[in-house]
């Protein structure tokens, strides 16, 4: 890969750029353990889908631009164990040196390399699988494919959820979600986008995921006080959608 990688600052973030406008990860330097940008707010909707109290214990995240749910994870989720695939070199060495990506061997196992290729090749189980690569233009490739996703349905474990950034571009989102909904035999659904246009969607194929919106609502306020993170606002745009008929949220 032959595109730049670029540290930008604007009051009080910093910004991780591949040679062009699109930002690929942030960070508010006085804190860099919380999630700036919003869209990887929503990426981790799934710990208000599960009531175990121990979910998630094996996390993949593909893709790992300013390291910011890397961070956010390893914080908040201490019994977490998390991989990480990045296809870059030098993304890992922009978020060690300007994203503080922690380095902790026993909890981070860094995987350079192709995400596609590592779901293919893996035999290991993971409960949450988030899924944010893009290249330079700000394409997923082989990222956004029936096969990558099928792959990604055979590593879930029976509480495992799937999350995906689905760029706000009208026809990838409808494309990249046809093939998830294939993949998982339509137990998908995605979230109305955010201010940044960014598409979140889920995805399940082991216990079914049925819980009201009150009951989210009470989860996302703990979390808030636990984390720092603030869903509350992503519920209340989910219960004015579509997803959630009868207020209730089903996968």
């Amino acid at each position: 890969m032959s595109f730049p990688i670029d540290i930008s600052e604007e009051a009080g973030v910093r910004y991780l750029h591949f040679g062009s406008r699109w930002i690929q990860g942030a960070m508010r330097i006085a804190r860099p353990w919380n999630l700036e940008l919003d869209y990887t707010k929503e990426m981790m909707a799934p710990l208000l889908m599960r009531d175990e109290r121990r979910f998630p214990r094996k996390v993949l995240l593909i893709g790992l631009g300013a390291a910011s749910l890397t961070k956010f994870i390893y914080r908040n989720l201490p019994l977490a164990q998390l991989t990480i695939v990045e296809i870059e070199p030098r993304v890992v060495a922009a978020a060690k040196q300007y994203f503080k990506l922690p380095e902790d061997d026993k909890r981070i196992h860094l995987v350079l390399g192709d995400g596609a290729q590592y779901m293919l090749g893996t035999d290991k189980k993971f409960d949450l699988i988030l899924v944010d690569g893009f290249d330079e233009r700000a394409r997923p490739g082989e990222l956004n494919t029936l096969p990558f996703y099928q792959s990604c349905r055979a590593r879930l474990t029976e509480q495992g959820i799937l999350a995906v950034n689905l760029l706000g571009l009208s026809r990838g989102v409808k494309g990249g979600f046809a093939h998830i909904e294939t993949a998982f035999d339509g137990r998908a659904l995605m979230f109305p986008s955010c201010d940044s246009g960014n598409v979140i969607a889920f995805a399940t194929a082991g216990d079914t995921v049925e819980i009201e919106v009150e009951e989210m609502r009470e989860r996302a306020t703990e979390l808030k006080a636990n984390s720092g993170l603030n869903l509350l606002p992503t519920i209340t745009r989910v219960e004015q959608s579509t997803s959630c008929p009868g207020g209730v949220l089903t996968l």
